[in-house]
């Protein structure tokens, strides 16, 4: 499997942190990979058309909070901000890697509110 650790931090850096969904993509995923959001079909192309449009809006931000490895199982906890206006979501995005690209995909998104009760920050 090589380095997951190495490798899942650079499909996150292009991803998230570079905003380039497509690259990240090409490079780690696999064509037929498995989604388990219930908003998107399965394989790479049916995420990139609803991932394009919201990683290249102009402000949109997405912020890596932490990464998780337990093989072969990968997480990145984030930060979500695809319209500077609004707080945005916490999002951990779960993914299952085979080899060197990943296969499957979960995700787990929490919005975030203008008002919270307690003072920590949510994501």
């Amino acid at each position: 499997m090589g380095d997951l650790r190495t490798m899942i931090e650079d499909f996150a850096d292009l991803f998230y942190g570079q905003r380039n969904p497509r690259l990240a993509f090409q490079r780690y995923v696999s064509p037929d990979y498995i989604q388990h959001s219930p908003h998107l079909g399965d394989g790479r192309e049916a995420a990139l058309a609803m991932l394009e449009p919201l990683f290249g809006g102009d402000g949109a931000s997405f912020s890596v909070k932490r990464i998780l490895i337990d093989p072969p199982y990968a997480a990145i906890h984030l930060h979500g901000r695809p319209d500077p206006a609004k707080p945005g979501k916490a999002v951990v995005d779960i993914y299952r890697v085979e080899g060197d690209k990943i296969i499957e995909h979960w995700d787990v998104v929490q919005p975030l509110l203008e008002t919270r009760v307690n003072p920590r920050e949510t994501v």
